[in-house]
């Protein structure tokens, strides 16, 4: 019993001197090593693997086909770096970027197409370069795959939300 209370108190001491990932409310991302190991531009070349990939609503798997936030979580899990599954729960994580700091591997968050109260769409960026920055997604539209489009779209630019970083510590 003294030996289970040691183990436990200890773990709690432990978990209070230090930042529990599991516990971060703000950036709820975790890797095996640190995010900023993860190379960018690898991660945007292991997404273009999957150019073409059909569209599924909840799609997660590449052989069945992506939802956009099956298409993220899945790409970043690649590299250890696990993301939330459901699109509304980018609204609350990462660090904010302004446009001239957007980086390849950062995450565009865009409101839904018809209600611009809710999150309704993610990329991941391939080609920075501010709000002419190109992404790559899994697209619900008329290609219906994973597709690189460009920001300054209209479509994309008055549905942007933010763009965040969750590779930086």
């Amino acid at each position: 019993m003294k030996l289970r209370f040691s183990i436990v108190f200890l773990s709690a001491v432990l978990c209070s001197s230090f930042t529990c990932e599991k516990e971060h409310k703000t950036v709820p991302v975790q890797t095996k090593e640190s995010n900023s190991k993860v190379d960018r531009e690898a991660l945007a070349a292991y997404a273009k693997n999957y150019l073409g990939t059909p569209y599924l609503y909840a799609g997660n798997d590449p052989n069945k086909g992506f939802d956009c936030s099956g298409f993220v979580s899945y790409v970043f899990h690649h590299f250890d770096v696990a993301l939330p599954r459901s699109s509304g729960e980018y609204k609350n994580i990462g660090k904010q970027l302004n446009p001239d700091d957007f980086k390849v591997g950062d995450i565009l968050v865009f409101y839904g197409y018809k209600d611009k109260t809710i999150i309704g769409h993610l990329g991941i960026i391939c080609e920075a370069n501010g709000m002419q920055s190109k992404f790559i997604h899994a697209s619900s539209g008329k290609v219906s795959s994973v597709t690189i489009t460009s920001l300054d779209t209209e479509h994309y630019t008055n549905r942007f939300y933010k763009c965040i970083d969750v590779l930086s510590k």
